[in-house]
């Protein structure tokens, strides 16, 4: 296969949505081990990797969010279907929980070191990303699974 007609199949085949929120929903995971680490270990270099791991995530899910939209309102044609809404309400969460972490990391810097309920509040908001992403991806694999369903068929 030559270089052009394997371009030509990729850009066939290629599914940014899918690319943009594996890439989030991936490093949430990484995040997370990363503080179990830092909280093993008390290393102090573990933690600062979850500083740069959530800002890239918090760059990273309005492009998944958009790619997405896009993807609904062009192959289901905005169907108002259970699915949908909850992939972006929980879209719309992992947001919320990501800047608010984010934030609260950037903000105070040694949250991590502190005693009081910063402390908690940051270890609950970079814990609670983990089952929004695992449903994420669960519901994008129940669409994923559901296309090729109809691919077949056809």
């Amino acid at each position: 296969m030559d270089g052009r007609r394997l371009l030509k199949e990729m850009k066939k085949t290629f599914l940014f949505h899918a690319i943009a929120a594996h890439f989030s929903n991936g490093l949430i995971p990484v995040a997370v081990l990363y503080l179990l680490l830092t909280l093993s270990t008390g290393n102090i270099y573990f933690e600062h990797t979850i500083e740069h791991l959530i800002v890239i995530v918090l760059l990273a899910i309005p492009v998944s969010f958009v790619s997405g939209i896009h993807d609904w309102k062009k192959k289901y044609r905005g169907a108002k279907a259970p699915i949908f809404i909850n992939k972006i309400r929980l879209s719309c969460l992992l947001f919320l929980l990501c800047a608010s972490a984010a934030g609260m990391r950037l903000t105070t810097p040694e949250v991590m070191n502190r005693d009081g309920i910063e402390h908690w509040i940051y270890l609950a908001l970079l814990f609670s990303m983990l089952p929004v992403v695992t449903l994420l991806g669960h519901y994008g694999g129940k669409l994923s699974a559901q296309s090729r369903q109809s691919s077949k068929q056809v």
